[in-house]
């Protein structure tokens, strides 16, 4: 008597079949999982340099960024030669100052900064305007960026460019 077996092959389910409840932990789990696994440390020589509307940023941390332990977080370091770009957008950020001198005007009114400082730039209903200036001609100034990005989409996500910096070539 010849047995035949036959195997039934089980396909791997869609997540989008698994419900929104399930697709929940499933996504806490890669999370915690990124949490434990993920880098833990971000070398200069890795991050994305690009001249944009707002001049030279350096992005550290940022939604492309999947391999690194923290998430919901922009890192990023802007150089100032002259000046920025002028934007708005919701604020609720800050700014540390690791080289140099200027300052920068919010929403009017001009705040000195130097190497060491911390820019805090508030939420406030209609967004904070703001622009940042180096003082040296000599030297470029430069800052770090720390967005918390949650807060930033709880806010509004507001975000508008006034002005480009004057360093940025339009690629179109």
């Amino acid at each position: 008597m010849d047995l035949e077996r036959t195997a039934e092959r089980v396909r791997d389910r869609d997540p989008r079949e698994q419900g929104f409840y399930e697709n929940v932990f499933a996504n806490l789990a890669e999370r915690r999982q990124r949490a434990n696994d993920g880098r833990i440390v971000i070398k200069a020589s890795e991050a994305m340099w690009e001249e944009n509307r707002q001049g030279k940023i350096g992005y550290y941390l940022h939604e492309l960024v999947k391999d690194s332990a923290l998430q919901d977080w922009r890192v990023f370091a802007h150089d100032i030669h002259t000046h920025s770009g002028r934007h708005t957008h919701q604020g609720g950020l800050v700014l540390y100052v690791t080289r140099g001198s200027g300052y920068t005007v919010v929403n009017g009114v001009r705040e000195d900064w130097r190497e060491g400082d911390l820019i805090v730039l508030p939420v406030l209903p209609g967004g904070c305007e703001h622009q940042h200036f180096n003082e040296d001609p000599d030297q470029a100034s430069e800052w770090f960026a720390f967005i918390f990005v949650p807060l930033q989409y709880a806010t509004g996500a507001l975000f508008e460019q006034k002005e480009n910096s004057p360093n940025w070539k339009d690629p179109r």
